[in-house]
């Protein structure tokens, strides 16, 4: 378990798997041991002597202004999905954020930067063969864009994320379609960053001076601040994201804002660093 504190902000790390599983060739087909042997900064933490790309699959629970925010939720127990380390899994999330100080049933907030099977599997637990909202007493935040368009997506082969996580959440009465600027408390708002998905966003954070921001999966790895032209082949818009990718290396470069990645390998968190011609991450 990490932590940070961003002013008067805390973010906890809950990881649910970190290692070297996921391949290249799905993630970034680009990311190729001999193209990723340049970025030498990227080794020990985010790429294996072999030359393969290290990724985890996380949660970020961030305490502000009294309220208990949950930041994507992962991949969730028991969903039938075609990735077979995704494959009803039987892991012990609810017992590690609970340990974090976030018992389900305290949770306030519960966001997804994005409506994808890796974020959003934790929104809903079975219960005597229901999916049931997880967290009881929580509002659930989606993007309205993303929402309009996964509503209306044919089932994955990922899938049926749609039905076993997100849509069980409307049917309870605690999903709300929101603006890309929503604010959940004056220390944390959306900020638009589409082209993974259509409504894609990130998180911001800013108290007391000090500033942090979670990039969602507008970059999956590191190495896109070396290489951002490397695309995933799950990003819906390719030229978009690029543009968004782009955009945010400028905006976040050479900055003191504190960077989350939401698949960034330990220690996951850093300040985004010119590098040359070119830009690292420094941790």
């Amino acid at each position: 378990m990490q932590r940070w504190k961003v002013g008067d902000v805390t973010i906890t790390r809950i990881i649910e798997t970190e290692d070297a599983s996921m391949s290249a060739a799905i993630m970034l087909p680009d990311a190729t041991p001999a193209n990723l042997v340049a970025i030498k900064w990227l080794r020990p933490h985010f790429v294996t002597g072999e030359g393969q790309l290290i990724s985890s699959v996380h949660s970020l629970l961030v305490e502000s202004c009294g309220q208990r925010i949950v930041i994507d939720t992962c991949l969730g127990n028991d969903k039938q999905r075609i990735v077979p380390q995704w494959h009803r899994r039987q892991g012990r999330f609810l017992d590690e954020i609970a340990a974090a100080g976030f018992a389900r049933e305290r949770v306030d907030f519960v966001v997804c930067t994005h409506l994808h099977p890796d974020h959003v599997g934790w929104n809903t637990m079975l219960v005597d063969g229901r999916w049931l909202p997880t967290f009881p007493s929580a509002r659930y935040i989606f993007s309205a864009q993303d929402w309009a368009w996964l509503d209306k997506a044919p089932v994955s082969a990922l899938g049926d994320y749609a039905g076993d996580s997100v849509r069980p959440v409307f049917d309870a009465g605690q999903g709300e379609c929101v603006a890309p600027d929503f604010r959940i408390t004056d220390e944390v708002w959306l900020e638009s960053t589409p082209g993974h998905s259509p409504g894609h966003v990130s998180i911001r954070i800013a108290s007391r001076g000090e500033q942090a921001v979670v990039t969602g999966d507008l970059m999956h790895h590191p190495c896109q601040l070396a290489r951002p032209h490397w695309s995933s082949p799950f990003d819906f818009d390719k030229q978009m994201a690029l543009r968004t990718r782009l955009d945010f290396i400028s905006r976040y470069g050479d900055t003191p804002v504190l960077v989350f990645g939401s698949h960034f390998a330990t220690p996951s968190a850093g300040r985004i660093v010119r590098d040359g011609d070119a830009w690292r991450l420094e941790i």
